[in-house]
């Protein structure tokens, strides 16, 4: 099969950081010839519970961690929107998607938790900056978010980490600003320390995958590497709280501007 075209080569070229910026390449799972996906115990634990509690590999608990059959106490972080309506009707991630439908180990996605999750897609930046109630962004941290300014994203797919395995993913790329990498500038504000994975969260798998339905992953992976799935422009950002890591529950505390002004009103999001 031929490498899919992405439409957006025509648009107005921007330069975004690259796999050489950022920690894609180095936090892959590498599939070895005639392997087989085993959902791994952070899966296991927190995710599987979710899209197939009647699993015999399901951990419902355990100790020193907050989990209960997949769910926590609520936990705000920071994190990168993706409006869901945009990216579903983007023609690079309808092809991505029916290829993935129609892949071996389709049978094995829960596809029902997709259209749950469509209004609260996004990639995190800075977890966990509170739990139980919302965390307090003073006048002086919104200021300072909003001077950053709006910044362009092209996301890109598919991916597979290391941890977490059983979760699959679409990478997004910010814009290189004068040499640097915006998002990072934005985790400096709120004190962390730079990242450099911002994963979108999108396909979760109900079981192991056999070597067969391995091998046609890998390949879907690597086919889909470098395809452009969406680019747009940031101009906000949520901090969002939810009781488990699919956000099934999730709510948006604050919406935070890329730019001046006085903050809008935060949406809410139906659980």
């Amino acid at each position: 099969m031929s490498e899919p075209a992405s439409p957006l080569a025509a648009d107005q070229p921007q330069a975004f950081c690259t796999d050489d910026d950022l920690g894609y390449q180095r936090s892959r799972t590498v599939f070895a010839a005639g392997a087989a996906v085993r959902l791994d115990e952070p899966y296991r634990l927190a995710h599987l519970p979710l899209v197939a509690p009647a699993h015999p590999g399901v951990i419902a608990r355990q100790e020193g961690r907050s989990y209960e059959m997949g769910r926590h106490a609520r936990i705000y972080s920071l994190v990168l929107p993706v409006d869901g309506t945009v990216l579903a009707a983007a023609e690079p991630f309808l092809r991505l998607d029916d290829a993935m439908r129609r892949a071996p180990f389709a049978h094995k996605i829960a596809w029902d938790i997709l259209p749950r999750r469509a209004d609260r897609l996004h990639a995190t930046l800075c977890g966990t900056l509170s739990t139980g109630d919302a965390p307090a962004i003073d006048a002086a941290l919104r200021e300072t978010i909003a001077k950053l300014g709006p910044f362009e994203v092209e996301l890109r797919g598919l991916f597979c980490g290391n941890v977490n395995l059983g979760r699959l993913y679409l990478r997004a790329y910010p814009e290189r600003r004068d040499g640097s990498n915006p998002i990072q500038a934005l985790q400096a504000a709120f004190g962390r320390p730079p990242g450099d994975l911002y994963l979108v969260g999108l396909y979760n798998l109900t079981d192991d995958l056999d070597s067969r339905e391995t091998a046609a992953l890998s390949e879907m992976i690597g086919r889909w590497w470098d395809v452009p799935l969406l680019r747009w422009t940031v101009r906000d950002l949520w901090v969002l709280g939810a009781c488990d890591d699919l956000v099934l529950d999730a709510e948006i505390a604050t919406t935070l501007e890329l730019h001046a002004g006085a903050p809008r009103p935060a949406p809410r999001l139906q659980p």
